[in-house]
Order: C-alpha cells, then structure tokens, then sequence
C-alpha cells in the first residue's frame, strides 16, 4: 500500500473499532494521521500506538462531529498543520434502538446530528483541500443498514440510507467535474465494535427481549468481522477507487437479497422478528 505512505489521512471516531483499526494499519504504511474522537483520553492512547507502529506523524482532535463549526475548523488546522490531506474517513457513528412510536425525537435528533450531519459537515469541511491535493478520497461509513431496513433501527437506517444518497450524489458531481477526488461509502456489517453496548435505547416492538440479551445475540452472533478485517477491506477499498465498499459476508448478503427482492426482504424480516 505505497499509495498511503506519507498520505494525510484524517478520520473521525478514531479512538477504537473500525477507525482505530484503520489508524493502526496507515500507521505501518507510515501515513501522516489526523485522529479525532469525542474521547480525547483515548484519542491519545491511539495516537500513542500509532506512533509505536511507525506513523510519519500523528495529531489529535477532541470533537464532536455534531457541531459543524467544529469539524470546519478541525479541518482548517488538519491542512494549516500537514499543508495538505489526501482521504478524510468519515467513520464517527452511534447506535439506537427503538421503534418509532417509542424513540424520543431527541434521541432521534442525536443519532441524526451525528451520524449522517457529522458525515455532511466532514465532507464539506475536507472537501477544498482534498482538491488541492494530488489525489483525493471521501469515505463514508454508512451500514448494511444503509442497504437494507430492520424494524426498531429506524433512526439508524435513516441516518445510513441518507449517508449512501449523498455520498452518491458527491460521487457524481464529482465525476462531472472530473475531479481527482474519488468518494466510497462503506457498508459494514456486524463489526466487533462497541457500539452496540454504547448505543441508546428505546421501547421496541415484535420478538420481547431485554435490552442486554439484544446487545449480547449482536456481539455473539451477529458481529463477525473484526476491526482489524474491516480495516483492511476499507483500504483496499480505497486504494482501488470502490465506490460501495462491502464489508463482510453479511454485508455482501444484504447487497444481494436488497437487489433480489427489494421490498420481499421485508416481508421476511417481519416474519421472523414478529
């Protein structure tokens, strides 16, 4: 992966799943890293590992991806500090489970300001200087559940529907233009991450179980790729020019059944969460 060596890479939610994986595998491709998380004791403790795994250099960022005037200046340092960026991976995320009757709009708000607004601002707020670089790249993480719909992940599965339309959307004005910057969206499947066990909760509907038996059948049986996979199929992805990467044989089912039967699965899904 020569293309990453001396790259700038900025990512957010970097402080553990997916985004730490990713930083520590730029860092042995000695990549110039720009980490942010709303965890700044742990953003650190990533920045440390990096730096061990032979990261060219390393610069951390407490932020909150839901404040748009933050991500914005974020972005201004990130190029003030390297004079340049190459790829921003938009990877910041949270969960929240409920059905709509019972979800709060001020859970749903929360989850919407940081998982689809805080993919919007990163990517305007990179976008300029992506342009100004050799070469360029826009990663969004969306979801399997930004393929496919699941009852009580409404919130969620808006969030991550809207990420893949507008990450589309960029990809082809982007074209228009012909831009040197290239744009994926990423859809994980179930990833051995904590975001499940953080994530809010709400009343659901169908098949009754406890909040901790939910979180304990995804973490189990659900969440099979490891961060450290996940991060070497995005990179590949990258390094590729993927416009959807696909992460995991969950996610590439998802893929399928979504072309198959586009309203069918539903039908399906009820059945088996009624």
């Amino acid at each position: 992966m020569k293309k990453f060596e001396q790259a700038v890479i900025a990512i957010t939610g970097a402080s553990s799943g997916i985004g730490a994986a990713l930083a520590y595998a730029l860092s042995k491709q000695n990549a110039r890293l720009a980490l942010s998380d709303i965890n700044g004791d742990a953003l650190n403790a990533v920045k440390a590992e990096c730096l061990s795994l032979g990261a060219s250099a390393v610069i951390v960022e407490t932020l909150d991806v839901a404040d748009s005037s933050a991500v914005y200046q974020w972005a201004d340092s990130v190029f003030s500090h390297f004079g340049q960026v190459n790829v921003v991976i938009n990877n910041a995320g949270v969960s929240l489970t409920g059905c709509v009757e019972e979800t709060s709009d001020k859970d749903f708000q929360w989850l919407m300001n940081i998982n689809f607004w805080g993919v919007v601002y990163g990517s305007k707020a990179f976008l300029p200087y992506l342009k100004k670089s050799e070469w360029g790249h826009v990663v969004n993480v969306s979801s399997l559940f930004g393929l496919i719909a699941i009852p009580n992940q409404s919130a969620y599965n808006a969030a991550k529907f809207a990420v893949k339309g507008f990450s589309e959307s960029l990809r082809m004005e982007l074209e228009i233009e012909k831009s040197t910057v290239c744009v994926s969206c990423v859809h994980p499947g179930g990833v051995k991450t904590n975001i499940a066990n953080s994530g809010r909760l709400a009343g659901v509907v169908g098949r009754q179980t406890s909040h901790d038996e939910m979180k304990k059948e995804f973490n189990q049986k659900l969440a099979r790729t490891t961060p450290d996979q996940a991060a070497a199929i995005i990179l590949k992805g990258i390094e590729n020019k993927t416009p959807r990467i696909l992460v995991g044989v969950d996610a590439k089912i998802g893929d399928v059944i979504q072309r198959i039967l586009p309203t069918g699965y539903q039908k399906l899904i009820s059945r088996v969460m009624g």
